[in-house]
């Protein structure tokens, strides 16, 4: 099994995006017959990659693909917007670990959770501060390969 977590800025400039993102995620899926995408739902980035793991599902019917939403802390948008999460989602989940977090530091922390579990990153990073940024950080301390959609060289997987 796979696992691969999102991380990009809160707006996308990456030319010719969605086309990059459905790349990345092919050669990704080409390496193994099960998967786990985390996002955190937060951003363009993050929506372009959820939307092209659903039309990755549609086109490879042959392997296990989920796509999961990790959540940071509860909120009534999970109650308002159920259909939406239902339909758009495998899973929508709050590690139980960002329980006693306060909501300030709870977005950096999940951020963490979701690299602690996964195999590879698929970034668009183009600033070096923010959220994004300090998750890439932590990703390349922790081993974790990174894919920066937002660079000219790729890291080999």
């Amino acid at each position: 099994m796979l696992s691969c977590t999102f991380a990009g800025h809160r707006n996308l400039f990456l030319p010719d995006a969605d086309r990059k993102i459905e790349t990345a995620l092919d050669g990704l899926i080409a390496r193994d017959e099960t998967f786990v995408f985390y996002t955190g739902g937060m951003g363009e980035f993050d929506s372009k990659c959820a939307s092209a793991v659903r039309a990755a599902k549609h086109r490879h019917h042959d392997k296990e693909i989920r796509l999961i939403l990790v959540l940071p802390y509860m909120s009534n948008r999970l109650n308002t917007d159920r259909n939406y999460y239902e339909s758009s989602f495998d899973d929508v989940m709050i590690p139980i670990e960002l329980a006693d977090i306060h909501p300030k530091a709870a977005i950096h922390k999940r951020n963490r959770w979701m690299v602690d579990r996964s195999d590879v990153l698929l970034a668009c990073v183009h600033r070096d501060f923010g959220g994004a940024y300090e998750t890439v950080q932590y990703a390349m301390r922790k081993g974790v390969p990174v894919l920066n959609l937002a660079q000219q060289e790729t890291l080999q997987l």
